[in-house]
C-alpha cells in the first residue's frame, strides 16, 4: 500500500489533505506554519497531529527504504521469490523486514554454518522431510575426516534445521506476538547498594500485556543499576506447539529427533532473541509514553500566563552560601542584587529582613518569586513571616526552578550576565520565570525543565526532538515581539535558526526598531522562503502597519483590505469598537459567501476576523493566572479530611502531583482523580490546573501526602 494511503487511513485524513501535507513537508515548510497558515490544504490539522504525521511519514519512508535494500540484497543472491516479495510488501514494521532478511543475511560462523560446510545440508533436508528413511543409514553416507560418527552427522544436520527454524520469519513473528500477549515479566531483587529502592519488584510477576509503562521503566532502571534480575517468561509448551504445527509432521518417523531439534531451536536460538526484541518493544513503547507525558506537561508549563506590569524579587534559596536575591523591573531588566542568610546555619533573619524590606521599598516590589530547590521550605517560611512587616502589599509564589542552574552555568547565561556569578543568574531566572515563563524557559535545555519521569533513561535525541517541537509550537502560537525578543526566543520562530536570529538582533541594534515586517528581508541570510515561514509569528507593536501586530500573515494583507472594503470599513477601525461589529456582519451575510467573494478559505477568514478584533493579544492571558500566596502551611499542620486549594505541578501515568502550599507536593493517585473511569490522568488534568483536594493520608517520616480530588467537595 502506498505511504499516502496508509497515512490517510491511520490519521483519518482525506487523501487530498494527506497528499497536501506530504508536499508541504517536502517543500521544507515548518509545522507551525503549516498548522496556522495552510489550513485549507490540511483540513485544519493542528500542530500536534501534524508532528505525529511527520514522525509516521519518516518511519514509513525508512521502512520503505529498508524494504528496497533487503529486496536488492536477496535478489543479488539470486534467491528472490514471489513469496518473499509478497512478505516484504506486507511487512508493517522494520522488525518484520529484518526477520524476512534473516535467512539471507551474512552470518558469523555458527554450528549450522559449520555443518553446512561439512556437506550435511542434504541430510538435514532428509530429516526435515521426515520421509521415513533409516536415519543412521543415511547419516553414514556423510562420514568424513570432519564428521567422524553417525551421531556427529545427525547432530550437525539438526543444527542446520534448528537455525532454519530460528530464521523462519513467520515463526518469529508468531512467537513475538504470543510472548507479548501471554507471557509474563518476572523480576528478582539482587544484592546491591540501591536494592531497597526496588523492594516491590522482589519476586514480582506481571502479565506483559498488562504491565504499565511506568513499571517497565522502573524495572529497566533497576536492571541497569544491577539491582534487579529481569526475565520474560512464556509457557514452553505454548511456544513449542507453534513450531510443531509447522515443522513436526503427524506420526513423524523422526518425532523424537525433531522434538529435540525444535526444543534446541527455541531455547538456544529463538527465545533469547525474541525476548530481547519484546523487551525492546516494551521499552520503546514505555519511552514513547514517558516522552508523551513530558510533552503533555511541558505545553501548559510554557503557556502559563505572564505576570505583566509587576516588579518581581527573585529569591534563589540556599543554606550555607545564602539566598541570592535579584529584583527585576516590569520589562525584566535587573534593578538590584544582593545575598541574604535567613536559613541555617547562619540564621541572620533580622539582617535579611532589613535588606529585603529596603529593596521592596526602593524598587516598589510587587511579588517575591521563590525557587523550589534546596532550602525552599525555610525560605518560604521566612518570606511568609516577612510579608506583614513590609511597607507595601507584597505576595509571593513558589516557582519550579528545574534547570535554573543549567541555564546559569551555560554560555547563554554567561553572555547575558557576564558580571554575575552563577547563583545570581539563577535568582534572575527565577524572577523572570514568574514574569514571563515562556521567554525564560526557552533558554534552558528542555530535558532539564523537570516535568516528567525517567528523563535520563529516555533516548535523548528523540526526547529532545519532541520537546523542542513543543517549545516551537508554544512560541509560535503566542507570537514574538520582533523588537524585544532575544536570539534564544527568535531561534524557536518557524523558519529561523540561530544564525538568522543573531542577524535580526544585530540589524535591530544597528538600524533601530523594526517598523514594518517587510524590513525583515533586509536582514542578512533571511530570504523569501524564511520570510514566508516566520513573518506571521513576529509582532511589531508600534510599527507602521497595525496588521504587523497580529497573527495575520503578510500574504493575507490584501485579503484584509478586501474584507474591510466589503463591509465599508477602514484599516483605522482595526482594534476599535467598530471592528466588533464585523463578526456579526460576517455571520449575518454568511461566512462561506464572504470567503468566496473576497477569494479566501473559510478557516483563514475565521482566523483573520479573530485577529482584527484584538491586535497584539496574548493567548496566554485567557488562561488562569499564577497562584500568589501570602501565608504558608507546614506538612505537620495537615490533618486527614482537610480540604485545600492546590495547583497541579506534574502529571504522570499513575496520578498527579499537586502543590498545596506545604513545600512537599501531594500525590493524587489516578483512582482518586475522578468518580468516572479514566484511563490516564491527562484526560482530565494538566500542569497548572487549579484543583480542590482533600487530605487522605500524611506520612511524616517519608514526607508523603496522599490526596483525593473526587471526594473534595
Amino acid at each position: 500500500m502506498e505511504i499516502s494511503k496508509i497515512l490517510s487511513i491511520e490519521f483519518g485524513i482525506t487523501p487530498t489533505h494527506t497528499d497536501n501535507i506530504i508536499s508541504l513537508i517536502d517543500e521544507g515548510c515548518t509545522i507551525p506554519f503549516i498548522a496556522r497558515y495552510r489550513k485549507e490544504l490540511t483540513g485544519s490539522c493542528d500542530d500536534q497531529v501534524l508532528r505525529a504525521f511527520d514522525d509516521r511519514l519518516k518511519y514509513l519512508r525508512s521502512l520503505d527504504k529498508r524494504k528496497q535494500e533487503v529486496y536488492s540484497l536477496i535478489n543479488e543472491q539470486g534467491k528472490m521469490t514471489k513469496d518473499i516479495l509478497d512478505a516484504l510488501n506486507h511487512a508493517l514494521t522494520l522488525t518484520e523486514v529484518e526477520d524476512i532478511y534473516r535467512p539471507y543475511k551474512p552470518k558469523r560462523k555458527t554450528r549450522a554454518s559449520i555443518a553446512i560446510a561439512r556437506g550435511l545440508q542434504p541430510l538435514a533436508d532428509d530429516i526435515l522431510a521426515q520421509s521415513g528413511k533409516d536415519i543412521n543409514s543415511e547419516a553414514s553416507k556423510y562420514l568424513s575426516d570432519e564428521v567422524k560418527t553417525v551421531e556427529d552427522a545427525i547432530a550437525g544436520a539438526c543444527d542446520i534445521i534448528a537455525e532454519m527454524i530460528s530464521d523462519d520469519a513467520e515463526i518469529r513473528k508468531s512467537l513475538r506476538e504470543t510472548l507479548s500477549k501471554r507471557g509474563e515479566i518476572a523480576t528478582k531483587l539482587k544484592e546491591a547498594e540501591n536494592s531497597a529502592t526496588y523492594e516491590m519488584y522482589d519476586n514480582y510477576k506481571s502479565p506483559i500485556s498488562k504491565t504499565p509503562d511506568h513499571r517497565i521503566l522502573a524495572i529497566n532502571r533497576g536492571e541497569k543499576e544491577d539491582c534487579l534480575k529481569v526475565d520474560l517468561v512464556l509457557d514452553e509448551n505454548i511456544a513449542l506447539d507453534i513450531i510443531r504445527k509447522k515443522y513436526l509432521k503427524k506420526n513423524s518417523p523422526y518425532a523424537e529427533l525433531m522434538e529435540a531439534t525444535i526444543l534446541d531451536a527455541y531455547k538456544r536460538l529463538i527465545f533469547p532473541s525474541v525476548e530481547n526484541e519484546v523487551r525492546g518493544e516494551l521499552t520503546d513503547k514505555a519511552n514513547e509514553q514517558a516522552i508523551k507525558m513530558f510533552e503533555v506537561n511541558l505545553r501548559p508549563l510554557l503557556m502559563q500566563p505572564p505576570l505583566k506590569d509587576k516588579v518581581i524579587l527573585g529569591l534563589d534559596p540556599a543554606y550555607r552560601t545564602g539566598c541570592k536575591i535579584a529584583v527585576i523591573d516590569k520589562n525584566g531588566s535587573v534593578l538590584d542584587t544582593t545575598v541574604v542568610y535567613p536559613t541555617p546555619p547562619q540564621n541572620k533573619i533580622a539582617d535579611a529582613e532589613e535588606k529585603i524590606s529596603a529593596l521592596v521599598t526602593k524598587d516598589k516590589v510587587d511579588v517575591i518569586s521563590i525557587g523550589n530547590g534546596t532550602a525552599t521550605k525555610e525560605s518560604e517560611i521566612f518570606v511568609a513571616k516577612l510579608l506583614p512587616k513590609l511597607s507595601r502589599p507584597v505576595s509571593y509564589a513558589v516557582v519550579n526552578e528545574a534547570g535554573a542552574s543549567v541555564y546559569s552555568a551555560s554560555k547563554l547565561g554567561a553572555a547575558e550576565f557576564p558580571d554575575y556569578d552563577v547563583a545570581l543568574r539563577s535568582a534572575v531566572s527565577i524572577a523572570r520565570r514568574l514574569q514571563d515563563p515562556l521567554s525564560e524557559l526557552i533558554k534552558i535545555d528542555v530535558k532539564s525543565i523537570g516535568v516528567g519521569q525517567y528523563q535520563h533513561d529516555m533516548p535523548q535525541a528523540r526526547l529532545t526532538s519532541v520537546l523542542e517541537g513543543v517549545v516551537e509550537d508554544c512560541v509560535n502560537s503566542v507570537g514574538v515581539d520582533l523588537n524585544t525578543a532575544s536570539p534564544s526566543l527568535l531561534n524557536y520562530v518557524a523558519g529561523l535558526n540561530s544564525s538568522i536570529s543573531k542577524n535580526i538582533v544585530q540589524y535591530r541594534e544597528e538600524h533601530g526598531k523594526f517598523k514594518d515586517r517587510q524590513d525583515l528581508l533586509k536582514v542578512s541570510k533571511l530570504g523569501d522562503k524564511a520570510f514566508t515561514q516566520c513573518a506571521g509569528f513576529l509582532r511589531i507593536s508600534d510599527g507602521d502597519n497595525i496588521l504587523d501586530n497580529t497573527a495575520v500573515h503578510p500574504e493575507s494583507y490584501d485579503v484584509v483590505k478586501r474584507l474591510l472594503k466589503y463591509f465599508n470599513m477602514k484599516m483605522s477601525d482595526i482594534g476599535s469598537g467598530n471592528i466588533d461589529k464585523l463578526q456579526s456582519m460576517v455571520k449575518l451575510t454568511g461566512i462561506e459567501k464572504v470567503a468566496s467573494t473576497i477569494n479566501v478559505g473559510v478557516p483563514t477568514l475565521e482566523d483573520i476576523i479573530t485577529e482584527l478584533s484584538k491586535p497584539g493579544r496574548d493567548i496566554r492571558e485567557e488562561l488562569p493566572k499564577p497562584v500568589l500566596k501570602s501565608e504558608l502551611l507546614d506538612i505537620k499542620d495537615l490533618r486527614e479530611g482537610m480540604v485545600l486549594d492546590g495547583v497541579v505541578r506534574n502529571v504522570v501515568d499513575f496520578g498527579v502531583f499537586v502543590d498545596i502550599g506545604v513545600h512537599q507536593d501531594g500525590l493524587v493517585h489516578i483512582s482518586q482523580i475522578s468518580k468516572d473511569y479514566i484511563k490516564h490522568p491527562s484526560e482530565v488534568l494538566k500542569v497548572g490546573d487549579r484543583v480542590k483536594v482533600k487530605v487522605i493520608g500524611v506520612d511524616l517520616p517519608k514526607r508523603r501526602i496522599s490526596l483525593t480530588i473526587k471526594d473534595a467537595e
